[in-house]
């Protein structure tokens, strides 16, 4: 293998930032193998069938890449499901559903990366969100996971600081991708949250169909991989890097008022 050219490992590879991520890495001269359930239409991008939610495909999937490359440079932590509605109503078949996904599956491909990753002094990213620092209602448990996955990040960070393996999470902004169309919602005109929940559902959707381009974030997310010191956290969206700054100057409380003013009223 050449010396500059790397193996890289992308979860949910099969459409939206993850495929845009795998064609930019491959167009880069690198070896990309997409970790999913469907494979990608590009031939290009080598595919390991992988449920994230199930710790022995996960497992089954990095031996493969092992066997047929015989490294693993950087892994890229992008597989996720958004669900939307009430949090008290929301079915515990779709919690369970994204917390599987977003929060268990991420931390078994993650740790399972590792020995492989410190082989190389490679590099691990985990793909969160803005609204990890922008917590919107009804849509709590897809905070709550993404939230969790940026806290995991952070503590493996300095775990594997000594070993080389470098650790950084991403937390894109809105995105115009088919996450949008895919995204469970759950809806009851009849209840208590009614009108509200749908409200904030078709502003956030509207947001995020006016978002940045899968592009743009893919392309943040590739220049990240080749960091030699990655930051901690990085935010992906200049409009959202602005808003976290001028969070440090707002207390929480009114932060919150924001939030709802703009999706929960």
């Amino acid at each position: 293998m050449q010396n500059n050219k790397k193996v890289y490992v992308v979860t949910g590879a099969s459409s939206g930032i993850g495929l845009e991520v795998a064609k930019i890495i491959y167009n880069q001269g690198h070896i990309v193998y997409c970790f999913a359930r469907s494979e990608p239409d590009d031939k290009n991008i080598k595919f390991a069938f992988c449920d994230v939610s199930d710790r022995n495909a996960v497992k089954s999937a990095f031996e493969l890449v092992i066997k047929n490359e015989g490294r693993i440079d950087c892994v890229i932590n992008n597989a996720g499901i958004g669900i939307s509605g009430p949090a008290e109503l929301e079915p515990f078949s779709d919690v369970d559903k994204i917390i599987n996904i977003n929060f268990t599956g991420a931390i078994t491909v993650a740790t399972m990366s590792l020995p492989y990753l410190r082989e190389t002094k490679g590099t691990l990213i985990n793909i969160s969100s803005a609204g990890s620092e922008f917590p919107l209602p009804f849509q709590a448990f897809y905070t709550a996971t993404k939230s969790g996955l940026q806290g995991f990040s952070g503590a493996l960070r300095n775990e594997m600081r000594s070993l080389g393996v470098k650790v950084v999470c991403a937390l894109p902004g809105d995105v115009k991708t088919p996450f949008t169309k895919h995204r469970l919602k759950y809806e009851n005109d009849n209840s208590v949250y009614g009108e509200r929940a749908r409200r904030s559902l078709a502003t956030m959707e509207k947001d995020e169909q006016n978002g940045m381009s899968v592009s743009k974030v893919a392309n943040a997310i590739y220049k990240l991989s080749n960091k030699k010191n990655p930051p901690t956290n990085v935010v992906i969206g200049f409009k959202y890097k602005v808003f976290k700054f001028i969070k440090r100057f707002i207390p929480d409380r009114m932060l919150f008022y924001i939030l709802y003013l703009i999706y929960g009223k």
